[in-house]
This record gives C-alpha cells, sequence and structure tokens, in this order.
C-alpha cells in the first residue's frame, strides 16, 4: 500500500471511531503521520546474513580478480554496494563491519581485491586498470542471482579514486558513488600539489608499503630496532630519487619510476584524471572529505566538478560536499587541536541514508537539504551551505608589508588589508641540505610525519621563513572556499619553489596552519607547461592553496609564512632545473620576495557573509 493511502485509510478508520472528537482525531491524525514517515526511515536489522567467499569475477582481458559477498540470508533481489580495495579484503576494522551491517539493512556487499593484489590476478600498477575492471565488476554484481541490478559503490582513499575511475566510464547499473578522501586528479592532487613531488606519500605508500602483491609495515625504517642507515629520517634524502626505491628493499619498483620520470601532467597523468572525465559520470556523488587529508582538494574538486559537469542533470543535483576538521577520516581532535564532539560524523549513517535513498527509493529528505556542509574551524561550528564556493563569497586581498626584514617571527614582517604604497623586498637563502621540515598541514599514510594544526612556531624562528603578521583583530574574519597567493619573486636559479602556510595566531601565540600551498616555480605557466625560470627575474606566480573554512577570532592574528622547502612531505627542489630524480647535485638559492608599490604580493581570502 502506498504512504497517501495508508494515511486516507487511517483517517477513515479515525474518523468512524471517535465521531467529531475533533482534538482527539487531531491527535491520531498526526500519530498515523508519524506511523506512515516511519516507513521513510532507515530499515532496522531485519535479516541474518551469509558470506560467499572467493568468488571469481572475470574481466575483459580474461584477468580474474576475486570478491567477497555479504547478503541477506533470504533468497531475494537486493541492490549492491560496491568497494574495490588494494588493501586486502580481509582488512579489519574496514570492510567486513560495514558489509555485514549493509546485508543486515538488505543489502548485498561485495568487497573485491582489486587487480594484482592479494588473491586476484594479474600485474599491480597502481590507477591504471582501474576504470576499466571497476566497469567490469558493477555490471558482473549487477548481473548476480541475488542483485536487483542496482549498484552503488562505496570506500575511501585509493577506494574512493576506484569509485571515480569506474563511474567515469558510465556503466549502465551505476546509481550513486560515496567517494571519502579521494583523489579526483591523480597527478594534481596525489602524487604532485604544484608540481611539486609529495615525497612523504609516494615513498611510504608506493616504495614501502605497497609495492607488490600484500600491503608491507613500514617496521623496518620505524622501528626502535631500525639501525641508522634504514631510518627514514636519513633514507628520504637520498639523491637522485629515481633509484631511491633500492634504498629501502633493494628492488626497483616500477611504477614508483614511472611517477618520478613523468613530472609533468603529460598524457600518462591525464588519461587516469577523473577531472578530464566529470562529464561522462551521470551519477551522484557524495564526496566526503577533511581539511587536513592529503586528498582535500580531490574532495573539493569532486563537488564542483560534479555541481558543474556531471553528465546528468539528477547528477549535478544530487552531488553533495561534507568536510570536516579531519585528516584522513573523522576525528574530534587532529594535530595539536582539539574540536567540539560533534566534529565526528558517523560516515556509515550518511552512506546508509543515501544509498537508502537512491538505490532503495526511501524517501528520507536527503533530496531537501543544502548540499554542502562544512566545519568552520575557530567557530567550531558545522554550517550548511547552498554550494562552493559560498554564495555571497567576496574576495579579499591580504598584503604583505613590513619596514624590517620579515625572516622569522622575530622580523618585521607585516600583513594589511590595506595595499601599501612603498615597494620593498624580503630576502632569504634556501639550502636544500637543510630544508625546513615538515610540520603540521596536510598529509597522510606514507611515511611518518607530523600533520594537522601544529604549532608553528617551532619553525617560525628560521631565517630561511619570511613571517607576515596582521594586527589583532576587533572583529572576525570569517573565510570558507579556495584560498590563493598572488607572489612576485625571483632567484637565483633556474628553478625552485614557493611554499605558503596561512596560519591562525591565538591570543597566546600559539600558530596553527589551516591552509598550505606549493608551486615548482618551472611550472608557473601550467603543470603541462615546465618552463625554466631566467635567473634574478622576477616573475608573478599564482599559487593555489587547499580549501579551508576558518574564523578568525577577535584577538586573534592573521599569518603567511613562506619559505621554499616542506621536507620530507614534498622533496627538496635542488636549484639546478634539473628533470626530477635524475641529479644528486643541489645548489643554494638567494630568493627574493618583492611586495608593496608595483609588485604588491598578496594572499586572496575568501570572506563569507552571514556572521
Amino acid at each position: 500500500m502506498k504512504k497517501t493511502e495508508l494515511t486516507i485509510s487511517m483517517n477513515i478508520f479515525i474518523s468512524k471511531l471517535f465521531g467529531k472528537s475533533q482534538w482527539l482525531m487531531i491527535f491520531l491524525w498526526i500519530v498515523s503521520i508519524g506511523m506512515v514517515k516511519g516507513n521513510s526511515e532507515p530499515d532496522p536489522i531485519l535479516n541474518e546474513i551469509r558470506i560467499e567467499r572467493h568468488q571469481p569475477v572475470k574481466m575483459r582481458d580474461g584477468v580474474i580478480l576475486y570478491a567477497d559477498i555479504y547478503r541477506p540470508a533470504k533468497d531475494g533481489k537486493y541492490p549492491v554496494i560496491l568497494t574495490r580495495t588494494p588493501y586486502g579484503v580481509q582488512r579489519d576494522g574496514v570492510h567486513h563491519e560495514r558489509m555485514i551491517k549493509f546485508a543486515q539493512r538488505g543489502y548485498v556487499g561485495i568487497v573485491q581485491d582489486v587487480r594484482g593484489r592479494y588473491e586476484s590476478e594479474g600485474v599491480w600498477d597502481p590507477f591504471r586498470d582501474e576504470a576499466n575492471d571497476g566497469f567490469d565488476t558493477i555490471e558482473w554484481a549487477a548481473k548476480l542471482e541475488c542483485s536487483n541490478g542496482q549498484v552503488a559503490t562505496q570506500g575511501g582513499s585509493y577506494l574512493g579514486h576506484n569509485q571515480w575511475a569506474a563511474a567515469s566510464q558510465t556503466p549502465p547499473s551505476l546509481k550513486a558513488i560515496f567517494p571519502s578522501v579521494a583523489s579526483t586528479n591523480v597527478y594534481a592532487n596525489w602524487i604532485t600539489m604544484g608540481g611539486a613531488f609529495r615525497l612523504s606519500f609516494n615513498y611510504g605508500w608506493g616504495v614501502v608499503r605497497m609495492p607488490n602483491k600484500i600491503m608491507l609495515p613500514q617496521n623496518w625504517h620505524t622501528a626502535a630496532y631500525t639501525p641508522e642507515e634504514l631510518k627514514y629520517e636519513n633514507i628520504l634524502y637520498h639523491l637522485p630519487l629515481m633509484d631511491g626505491d633500492l634504498v629501502s628493499a633493494g628492488k626497483a619498483v616500477p611504477f614508483y619510476r614511472d611517477w618520478v620520470t613523468h613530472e609533468s601532467y603529460d598524457e600518462y597523468w591525464k588519461s587516469v584524471s577523473d577531472e578530464e572525465r566529470f562529464s561522462k559520470i551521470t551519477v551522484p556523488a557524495y564526496n566526503t572529505g577533511g581539511w587536513f587529508d592529503i586528498f582535500v582538494m580531490g574532495t573539493i574538486n569532486g563537488y564542483v566538478g560534479m555541481k558543474n559537469h556531471g553528465g546528468t542533470a539528477e547528477a549535478r543535483k544530487g552531488t553533495k560536499l561534507l568536510i570536516g576538521p579531519w585528516g584522513h577520516g573523522p576525528s574530534t581532535s587532529f594535530g595539536d587541536m582539539k574540536f567540539t564532539e560533534d566534529a565526528y560524523v558517523d560516515l556509515f549513517e550518511n552512506e546508509l541514508r543515501y544509498y537508502d535513498f537512491y538505490l532503495k527509493g526511501i524517501q528520507n529528505g536527503l533530496d531537501k537539504e543544502k548540499p554542502v556542509q562544512i566545519y568552520y574551524m575557530g567557530e567550531n561550528k558545522w554550517r550548511h551551505e547552498d554550494d562552493w564556493p559560498i554564495p555571497g563569497t567576496v574576495y579579499k586581498e591580504l598584503y604583505l608589508g613590513g619596514d624590517a626584514p620579515a625572516n622569522s617571527v622575530r622580523g618585521g614582517g607585516k600583513l594589511s588589508f590595506e595595499k601599501p604604497g612603498k615597494a620593498a623586498e624580503d630576502n632569504y637563502i634556501y639550502d636544500p641540505e637543510v630544508p625546513v621540515p615538515t610540520y603540521g598541514g596536510n598529509n597522510c599514510c606514507g611515511t611518518p610525519t607530523q600533520s594537522g594544526p601544529k604549532d608553528q612556531r617551532t619553525l617560525e624562528r628560521r631565517n630561511d621563513i619570511l613571517v607576515y603578521t596582521s594586527e589583532f583583530l576587533t572583529a572576525p574574519v570569517s573565510i570558507a572556499g579556495p584560498v590563493s597567493m598572488k607572489l612576485f619573486a625571483a632567484t637565483d636559479g633556474l628553478d625552485t619553489d614557493w611554499m605558503i602556510k596561512l596560519v591562525d595566531v591565538y591570543p597566546d601565540g600559539s600558530a596553527y596552519p589551516i591552509s598550505e600551498g606549493i608551486l615548482r616555480a618551472k611550472f608557473r605557466n601550467g603543470t603541462d607547461k615546465l618552463e625554466l625560470l631566467k635567473p634574478n627575474k622576477v616573475y608573478e606566480y599564482e599559487i593555489t592553496l587547499t580549501g579551508t573554512a576558518n574564523v578568525f577570532l577577535p584577538g586573534h592574528r592573521i599569518r603567511v609564512d613562506i619559505t621554499s622547502s616542506n621536507f620530507p612531505q614534498f622533496d627538496r627542489n635542488p636549484n639546478t632545473g634539473a628533470p626530477l630524480g635524475t641529479s644528486a647535485e643541489t645548489r643554494i638559492a638567494q630568493q627574493t620576495i618583492h611586495h608593496g608599490g608595483p609588485k604588491p604580493s598578496h594572499i586572496l581570502l575568501p570572506i563569507v557573509p552571514g556572521f
């Protein structure tokens, strides 16, 4: 019986039973509506389940991949939720619990080892086969005897990339995807940022943990018993990068060497970029991530790309974005910061509502909610927004300035919303042999690094960091959206890096990064256009920082830190202009930052209304 028919029947029954007792009728009518509304809530746990292990799935080229199926024990046709993983179908605390929960609620849950990993056949070459293999697996799942032909995908990180890759092939049985903490452009928001090689992540994930068929531990580089020559603190300094894989376990890792060889955004990378194919994705995507996650720009770009270029009206309208103050997954604290208890989000409940709506047709109000939900740090509150960037956002320049050298937090670097008329410059030396160490910011899952909002005073005492700080704020400054830096700068070498951090300085002087960005100078005209510099020439650089949402409170100050390294999160630019990974030679670079007058370097802040 339909919901409207049940409501009418209840009303007729109540009127016959109680006549004209209006108040009682109204009360019971409300109760009846509540009973009907209950039909739009998620199904309770009603199913005993069965697990079918090691099910073969033949790909179009004959390679067999293996999957585990979690399904209700009762015969019937159920919608499917699919996860494809390089981390093993057995992974504790990830796949079993979720798939059991889905099966208990009337879904078929499937977890598959991707090509070349664990029980599946084929050669492991990250990213290269996920689009076709994902398509083939989705269509296989749709034809299972226990399937009703409707499939959605699930998972985070590499598993989220898998969802984008498969969706870009427009599989007919796919109805929705839920990519969490996922890259949408492997080159731009995984392998590099602004063309700078993400050494920590690429080495720890690609060389140490994931070179072969099973995931390996990092113990031989991190344990107390690790000999000095194998500690990450030493092997990550190895040059040239191209044979750095040999320093870990004495074995070349072909795909890692491919990553180093293809240092620009060429066809090797474009062929696996989901951002090149948003228009081919015809289903909605629910994007979740963390402000300090390594893939936060993939999370944001997934939403913006689908909202603007998704292949159907339903896909564009149904796409959502949720970002919390997290790293590579939900939490209530990260780095040095403790956030509110509601900062944590149980993504399973979000997933279940999403799949119920798109796979079961349960009208749970998902389509009535605003598409963007983001956590504003500083204020420490969730807000629902109509879009990203936030409608009504005003982009405001915050200019570098100061009458004294800006070297270190002891210097005279200033920030002001007023454009300085006087031209000035600041200078520092960047020595690749003594790089600025990684401390806080956006990272994940590679070699152990300190990430998240960490107090930058540890670094800001260095003279190779320029520190520009505003006056104490008398009113809140609320930002949410894309952040960028326009930098007028010169170096005496053929190439170098420009590393930028946007920092919230608390009344006690503690300084926490909320956004960061880096640009390898030879990619100033685009990561697909490598062009070396003319030494000592001043260039105008546009540097993209990670998106963020933060309220700078009264009594706080806004700060911008500028330097040329962030190691080992990024490889050390040798300042020579040599192709990535080919040389062990480095040189010291003399760096000059211009501000004021005709070269007004500034950071561009997305100021949002309503605070």
